[in-house]
Order: C-alpha cells, then structure tokens, then sequence
C-alpha cells in the first residue's frame, strides 16, 4: 500500500523525468536520433520559407565542415540574417568558395529561398592608385540538391593582401546590398601556385585551380575556371567567352622530373569549368605544366620549353 501510494503521489514527477529523458536521446549526437528527426519530414515551426526538419539536419552536419566569416555576415531587412562561411574562414591566394546560408532571426530556422549575385572582389593597389578585380562567380547557386538552404559561390583572388568582397543578397522578399568591407588574403604557402595568368588573341585569362589540397595519391579529377579579365579590370573576370583545352604533364621536380602516365586534357564542362584527370604516383611536390590550344588545337600558351625543357605555365602543388 505504501508503495502504491508513493507512485500515485509522484505520478506527475515520473512523466517530467521520462520526457526529460526521451529529449535528451533526441537532442544526442548520435546517429539513432537524427534518424528519428530526419523521419518527420515536416517543416519546421510550418513556415513555408524553412527546410524541412530532415533538411535542416542535413544543413547543421554541413556547417561542421567549414567556419564562419563574421566580417562578411549582415541582416537584410528586419527579419532575416545572411552568414558566409569557408573551408578555413580565412582566405588565400587562389580558388576559395564562399558558402552563403540566411536564417529567420526569430526562430533562427534556414531559409531556402534565396538569391546571392553582384559578388564584387576589389583590390586597391596605392602605388599605382589603380583597382582591380579579381576571377569570380557571378553570384551563388545551390549545390546539392538535399541542401538547398546552402549556396555556393567562389573568388580566386590573383595576390595576397589587403582587399575588399560586396555583394546583393535577396531574401524571400526582402533585399539588401552588403557594403564592401575589408578582408585579408594570405599568401600560399611556400612553392605553391594554384593560379596562373596568360595572353591569347589580346585578351587576358586566369586558370584558377580548384581544391587541389583534396587531391590524393592515384587517380584524381583535376578542376580549374578559365576566367576572362574584364575590359574595365575592375568589375570580377568572369568565364572566358572562348574555349580552350588545357593539356597537363605533371612531374616532380624534387624526384628528377619524373611523370605520370593517364592523365587527361582538361576540357570546358559549363560556366567556365574546365575538367581532366591527374594522376599523382606518390607525395611531394609536383609541377603540372600547362600547354593551352584554342578550340582549333592551336597553341596559344605555354608549351614553349624553356631552359629547363618544359612549359613557362605551370601550377605548383604539394600533396
């Protein structure tokens, strides 16, 4: 009797200590619970503007991988805040993508519904007293389809220092223009090169190496944006209104310029991305020497043998 009346009296206690328990299995790292959010499939808080719950997971895990940019992140309007994140939230010399992601600032759910364009890199060079630009993508897109909420976009700035990044964001229907604001870009490290410039028919493009610290030893896709310098230099050179074919001879300069067999010609996939096939035999330093023919075969840069008997165009990269 006494027992019985014991848990009648403490009915109420028993049910906040099971819910207590059932939210912190739910609120784990592990992976059983996310599968019970992900299986909801319902939108968060029913606000059309939002990803879902399973979206939004997919969202949390992918913020794990890359670091916030405060400098860069700003409200637009009174309801919504844009962040931009990198792989390292610095930047460098060469290829770097910018991931754009808006939240409502009320609930803090993501916000699928949005536009990132006019991304502006500006560089002030004071004893020139010149400005220029730098390679870019014309705005952000998504890019992956199970993560919409996320946009990408990318700059390949051509030398370290001290530069500046704008840009217009559009959020459901709100929009805002982010005032340029100062950043710093860091120098490669020592003997590495990941962009190259070159000369063909007058004009002035720039071969932007995409993501070569992912690359491992064996076969490995190689990427790079062949970008054109604009007219006036100063808005961001965007895809190369020509076609070209990138031929590579990677080799080893530290391992008496050995080569490596199958590799493959980068060639125009879409929007100014250029695709191959590398393959690295081992780690260290290696030299990809670059040979560049128009959409006839011509040669138009590199492929001139210099002294050393190779290419004056070359990307330097050390896996």
């Amino acid at each position: 009797m006494k027992a019985s009346k014991f848990l009648k009296a403490n009915k109420y206690l028993i049910v906040v200590l099971l819910f207590v328990a059932a939210l912190s299995s739910c609120n784990s790292n592990d992976n059983e619970g996310e599968q019970q959010i992900q299986l909801s499939g319902v939108t968060l808080d029913g606000d059309q503007e939002c990803c879902s719950a399973d979206e939004a997971i997919l969202v949390r895990k992918f913020l794990y991988t890359v670091k916030p940019i405060p400098e860069l992140s700003f409200a637009v309007g009174d309801k919504y805040t844009v962040s931009v994140y990198s792989k390292t939230g610095t930047f460098h010399v060469g290829y770097n993508e910018l991931f754009f992601l808006a939240t409502k600032n009320v609930t803090g759910n993501y916000v699928k519904d949005v536009d990132i364009n006019n991304l502006i890199p500006l560089m002030y060079m004071a004893k020139m007293d010149v400005h220029h630009s730098a390679p870019a993508s014309t705005g952000a897109e998504s890019f992956d389809e199970s993560i919409l909420a996320v946009k990408r976009a990318w700059v390949s700035f051509i030398m370290d220092g001290e530069w500046t990044i704008g840009y217009d964001a559009r959020v459901s229907g709100s929009k805002e223009s982010f005032a340029p604001v100062s950043i710093h870009v860091d120098a490669l490290p020592e003997g590495q090169k990941w962009v190259q410039s070159f000369k063909a028919g007058g004009e002035t493009y720039y071969l932007s190496l995409v993501n070569p610290t992912d690359w491992k030893t064996g076969s490995n896709t190689i990427t790079a944006y062949v970008s054109q310098k604009s007219t006036s230099g100063v808005t961001p050179y965007q895809e190369a209104s020509e076609e070209f074919t990138v031929d590579i001879d990677p080799r080893m300069p530290d391992m008496g310029f050995h080569t490596s067999p199958d590799n493959v010609s980068l060639t125009y996939q879409q929007e100014g991305l250029y695709a191959g096939t590398i393959n690295l035999t081992m780690t260290g330093l290696w030299r990809i020497y670059l040979t560049i023919r128009d959409s006839k075969g011509n040669v138009v840069a590199g492929g001139d043998n210099t002294n050393d008997g190779f290419s004056s165009l070359y990307w330097d990269v050390t896996i």
